[in-house]
């Protein structure tokens, strides 16, 4: 599976954006895929993973109510709305799937650490200024 991210851009604070997700395939074996993000100096964490059987959503408590995950059968694309940036949304947001069952999206409980991910997009950069 290749997946490649797109969309980010700079928005001011208050903005929205919505990044894409496009995978070369959506197969049986990919039960999620996931959104990262990595700012600088910092750890990459999970934003929000959507499961491919029953649109399950999981969201992080800093993005809960201001981001929408949402996917697309028919373009083989997840997406990502993004609303109400703040300056602490300025990340690289990657997307990632799981095709082995790890990630545990389907809980709503959590997305499961980057190592339950084994496909990765190269990131796209997300910019919200003050």
């Amino acid at each position: 599976v290749q997946l490649q991210a797109s969309g980010g851009g700079l928005v001011p604070s208050g903005g929205s954006l919505r990044l894409s997700c496009a995978a070369s395939r959506f197969t049986p074996d990919i039960y999620a895929i996931g959104w990262f993000r990595q700012a600088p100096g910092k750890e990459r964490e999970g934003v929000s993973c959507i499961t491919s059987n029953d649109d399950t959503t999981y969201y992080a408590d800093s993005v809960k109510g201001r981001f929408t995950v949402s996917r697309d059968i028919a373009k083989n694309t997840v997406y990502l709305q993004m609303n109400s940036l703040k300056p602490e949304d300025t990340a690289v947001y990657y997307c990632a799937s799981d095709s082995r069952g790890l990630s545990r999206c389907f809980t709503k409980k959590g997305m499961g650490p980057r190592g339950d991910y084994d496909y990765w997009g190269q990131g796209t950069q997300v910019t919200v200024s003050s």
